[in-house]
């Protein structure tokens, strides 16, 4: 996918990103401000919420890739603001249009498409973060109602978003097998939210836990009936696609704020960039964050006629702009020196926000291990 497909939206999402968000992304960070309504009403209006949707609720039916590129501009110059593209074109929005039924994708898209409402996702619980499948929170059906109880942790959005994705035991069944989904609205009774989360990166998504205390939802709101996990994680893969474009943001605009600065700053008479020593150093940098790139970009061609990407391509690509985004903000710090060490120049910002991206969706750790079961054809049971 050669990046000038998307030349056009690409520069678009840029000129409203450094216009729009360039002044405020430092104080959102600071004061650790979520994006508001009305700005997220007026990137739906840009069509920024829609682009990975089918046309008939409202998106443009658009090439995940498209997506990708805007949400790669928004996240070189304010995370909240690329979180919500992310969120909409990427996020449990996805788990809807390719497992919810015609009349939930009616119900449903159309407002998160237009940015009047917000959709977030809850796997994680207190006991159950990479070891998803040990997750406790249970939803009863009887009599076409369907009562939620339990606990979910490190929701991103969480308290702020208008509908919850909320993964749960749908059966008795164990382990994976009775899992479903189902959605649930904010201000439904018994429903309620824990204090935002103080995150070292991430500020300006809030984090909160969610409790469930005899939560009652209508049946027509499961999404994926018990025993459907393993198709709710095949739809988290185009999830992970966002994590991984929002690190390869992250490393791009490090590297883009290191290659002006090494120029422009001088030490013993002489430009940075003359130093042998920092040239090696900017180009591992290069290196770094093209390795990403390219597979990052391999892993969205490999989207199916679904929309589907290969699970393995997609744990490569995560695996490598998570550790790039890490070690290029570093170097980008260090070569900046005292400068990278404040708040001015948006480094240690980068920096903070790359360890977040790596966590979420799945850590590098774990990746690993679905890289090797993808390779092998093999399933590793990690409780033995």
């Amino acid at each position: 996918m050669a990046h000038d497909d998307y030349a056009e939206i690409r520069q678009l999402a840029a000129k409203v990103a450094r216009e729009v968000y360039g002044p405020l992304a430092e104080e959102m960070d600071r004061n650790r401000t979520p994006v508001s309504r009305e700005q997220r009403m007026q990137l739906g209006e840009l069509g920024f919420l829609g682009i990975a949707h089918p046309e008939e609720y409202g998106g443009s039916g658009a090439p995940l890739g498209q997506a990708l590129a805007v949400v790669e501009e928004f996240g070189k110059v304010c995370r909240p603001a690329a979180f919500q593209i992310f969120e909409a074109n990427t996020g449990p929005a996805q788990v809807i249009h390719h497992l919810g039924s015609e009349e939930q994708k009616q119900r449903w898209l159309p407002a998160i498409i237009s940015g009047e409402k917000t959709m977030a996702v809850g796997i994680s619980e207190p006991d159950a973060g990479s070891a998803a499948t040990d997750m406790r929170t249970t939803g009863k059906l009887t009599d076409g109602i369907v009562v939620v109880n339990g606990t979910k942790r490190w929701i991103s959005n969480g308290g702020e978003a208008d509908q919850y994705v909320v993964y749960c035991r749908l059966s008795d069944a164990p382990g994976a097998k009775g899992i479903g989904a189902v959605l649930v609205e904010k201000g439904t009774p018994g429903f309620s939210f824990g204090a935002s989360e103080r995150l070292m990166g991430f500020r300006g998504i809030p984090s909160s836990d969610l409790y469930f205390d005899n939560v009652e939802v209508p049946e027509e709101n499961v999404v994926v009936p018990a025993g459907g996990f393993s198709k709710l994680f095949g739809v988290f893969s185009i999830e992970r696609m966002g994590n991984t474009t929002m690190s390869l943001a992250i490393g791009q605009a490090a590297l883009d704020k290191t290659l002006k600065y090494v120029e422009e700053r001088e030490q013993f008479g002489k430009p940075l960039i003359e130093f042998q020593s920092i040239q090696v150093m900017v180009a591992d940098m290069v290196l770094l964050v093209e390795a990403a790139r390219l597979l990052r970009d391999e892993a969205a061609a490999s989207a199916d006629a679904a929309g589907m990407p290969d699970p393995l391509k997609v744990s490569l690509a995560k695996c490598t702009a998570n550790e790039m985004a890490k070690r290029v903000t570093d170097l980008a710090m260090q070569i900046h020196g005292g400068n990278g060490y404040t708040e001015e120049y948006g480094l240690e910002r980068l920096h903070r926000d790359a360890h977040g991206w790596a966590i979420a969706g799945g850590t590098p750790t774990m990746q690993r291990i679905r890289i090797v079961s993808e390779m092998l054809g093999r399933k590793f049971d990690q409780r033995r």
